[in-house]
């Protein structure tokens, strides 16, 4: 099985913010723990078991019975049941993705989220042998941006589920895609690798009664089998855990002030998200809404609900479901109720962890490991020959469609198209003049620089022309050469963040999950290229 990576930083697809984060830029140091490596996970370990160790039996226990009891109607691996089991040991951890509940997964790094995630917790099981380590998904089941996730794509064409959704996503209905998977099902042809897919679709989905146990179904039988422990946090006992920092939110909105101080630090790059005065929601079945401060009152958004000081802390107390963080207190919920030790995310959300630090500070909460997940370029045989025949390497075919097309007219092209060397001809020539124009009157050598720029000018405008008249004449091979750059880049983007797993699977079947994990290295730092 073939294989080629290029850096990440290389590969122009990834933000300063994230390529100077690679690099361990001093700018960026006071805003993670440790730097993700092998070595830098004895001191994590260590840091956690400490911080963890408050109440940690109990949380341990509620997090044991909350995912036996969120397992009990799914049929499961004995490594992910062993691994849920060794949660209750005082010496295992565990390392996070976290994702939203995108319709029969999304795009396809969702994949690479999950297997970055496993591959790592195997690296420190061989490094550290003496603790374990258990990969968790943790499911956005509290998101409520539906539109974000009811689509995927799938050879180009968008199959979207029109559904209407207020609430958090992971209580809604799955009620309607047994319409949706028939239009779907005409796409996928008639083939073995066709049927697996339509019966997958069918028992995550029609055979559940909403959108969270539907995902957890698929992800378990997409990687149950190498121990992925599926995490639904949408519950009152785990929130439980939470209630002193929900209530240090509503009572003192410290997050606010924290997270804006860190965001400053980081004024040069995009700032990734900015924090509201109270990062908390109010949900219900069919509402999310932001909670806010106005005239001594907490108010649910657009909403008549509302509460006094008195009653909100009542109902944290009786009932913490009730309160859902939003993208800056949940990575504290997550890392309070987990012992974790590392979060891998995609680079934006490594973003905005970054701007988390200081609050987790404040918090006394272990600030976890911070990993860039594995980015991937998926190709086939057939498109590795015909790069190849067309001399293009995988830098070639990361470029930019425009650069591509300009650098190949030049390199195929039987005499120059670039006119730097007649530029630097007439820059030589000018310079004679202006050494005359020195030596007599002003207004002669304002005439030379006029005619200095008309001239180059007038290179500049022949050299674009010259380079059209190129790309016309050699239109048939730049045509093949950009076909085959939007077939790996859909839409000239990153195909991983274009294209459904099952456009792979129905043609490489039950061997695509595990190539991706035997090929991926999570601690590399590389854009691999894998040619199925």
């Amino acid at each position: 099985m073939p294989t080629d990576c290029i850096s990440y930083q290389n590969s122009g697809y990834f933000s300063s913010l994230m390529n100077d984060y690679l690099e361990k830029k001093t700018n960026l140091q006071s805003l993670y723990n440790r730097f993700p490596t092998l070595e830098n996970f004895e001191a994590q370990i260590q840091e956690k078991q400490v911080n963890f160790n408050e109440n940690g039996t109990l949380k341990r226990q509620i997090l044991v019975s909350t995912l036996e009891k969120q397992y009990s109607k799914v049929e499961t691996s004995i490594l992910t049941k062993q691994n849920i089991e060794a949660l209750n040991n005082p010496n295992t951890f565990t390392v996070t993705t976290g994702h939203q509940l995108n319709l029969f997964s999304g795009p396809l790094y969702f994949l690479y989220k999950i297997i970055s995630t496993i591959n790592l917790t195997t690296e420190l099981k061989a490094k550290y042998p003496t603790y374990n380590f258990v990969p968790i998904y943790w499911m956005a089941t509290e998101d409520h941006d539906f539109e974000e996730i009811n689509y995927f794509n799938f050879k180009g064409k968008k199959f979207r589920w029109n559904k209407e959704s207020t609430g958090p996503v992971g209580r809604l209905s799955t009620e309607g895609l047994a319409e949706f998977l028939e239009v779907y099902t005409l796409e996928l042809g008639s083939s073995a690798n066709a049927d697996t897919l339509k019966k997958l679709f069918e028992d995550s989905y029609l055979n559940h009664d909403n959108l969270a146990d539907a995902t957890r179904f698929l992800a378990n039988a997409l990687f149950g089998a190498y121990g992925l422990v599926i995490l639904d946090a949408d519950n009152a006992d785990l929130k439980r855990n939470f209630i002193p920092f929900v209530k240090e939110e509503l009572l003192q909105k410290s997050s606010h002030k924290l997270v804006l101080e860190t965001a400053e630090k980081l004024k040069e790059y995009t700032v990734q998200v900015n924090p509201r005065e109270i990062n908390l929601f109010y949900i219900e079945d069919d509402l999310r809404e932001r909670i806010i401060f106005e005239n001594d009152t907490y108010k649910a958004n657009h909403t008549k609900i509302e509460f006094s000081e008195t009653e909100i802390l009542n109902l944290l107390e009786n009932h913490p479901e009730k309160f859902s963080p939003n993208v800056i207190m949940r990575p504290l919920y997550q890392e309070v109720i987990l012992p974790n030790l590392c979060y891998i995310g995609g680079g934006g959300e490594i973003a905005y962890w970054l701007e988390l630090k200081s609050f987790f500070a404040a918090a006394k909460v272990t600030f976890p490991i911070l990993l860039l997940r594995n980015s991937v370029l998926l190709a086939t045989e057939k498109q590795a020959k015909k790069a190849d025949k067309l001399d293009l390497n995988w830098e070639d075919l990361f470029s930019k469609q425009a650069n591509l097309v300009s650098t190949k007219t030049k390199e195929l092209s039987d005499f120059p198209v670039d006119l730097t060397h007649l530029k630097k001809q007439l820059q030589k020539q000018f310079q004679e003049l202006y050494d005359v124009a020195n030596k007599t009157d002003e207004s002669f050598l304002g005439a030379v620089k006029a005619q200095e720029t008309k001239q180059t000018k007038g290179l500049e405008n022949l050299e674009k022309r010259l380079l059209k008249a190129q790309k016309r004449k050699l239109s048939d091979i730049l045509q093949r050469i950009t076909e085959l750059q939007n077939e790996l880049f859909p839409n000239q983007s990153l195909q991983e963040r274009q294209t459904n797993f099952s456009e792979f699977y129905l043609e490489f079947g039950e061997n695509l999950i595990p190539t991706l994990v035997k090929q991926l290295k999570p601690l590399d730092n590389k854009f691999d290229i894998i040619v199925l």
